[in-house]
């Protein structure tokens, strides 16, 4: 498909035809990553964030309306592994540093493992 260079204040742009855009799937504010390969151009959409994503979907939610919140389900008490009742999850014991490999690995070769 050819397009063609048209001056746009200091810089150059290209109108993309409406097909291309539709295909490739974008719009007026748009962004599209530009590289240069061997003397000629590539535009590619950018990849989203999830952070991004999750605002999108955020959005069309409250646009979409309040009534489209999913209700919130009780699913009765836990039973079985969902249950874990100990120090640590209680908050008893505070987290400790789980030494590493490297530096087990260099204590073992000095002969100082505790």
């Amino acid at each position: 498909m050819k397009v063609k260079v048209a001056k746009w204040g200091n810089s150059l742009g290209v109108r993309l035809p409406k097909s291309a855009a539709e295909t490739a799937g974008v719009s007026a504010g748009s962004e599209l990553d530009l590289t240069v390969e061997g003397g000629g151009f590539r535009l590619r959409s950018v990849a989203k964030t999830s952070a991004q994503l999750l605002e999108e979907m955020i959005a069309e939610m409250k646009r979409l309306g309040p009534d489209l919140e999913p209700e919130t389900v009780e699913w009765g008490p836990d039973r079985g592994s969902e249950i874990i009742d100990d120090d640590y999850s209680r908050g008893l014991i505070p987290g400790s540093r789980v030494p590493s490999i490297k530096s087990n690995t260099k204590k073992q070769r000095r002969g100082k493992l505790a």
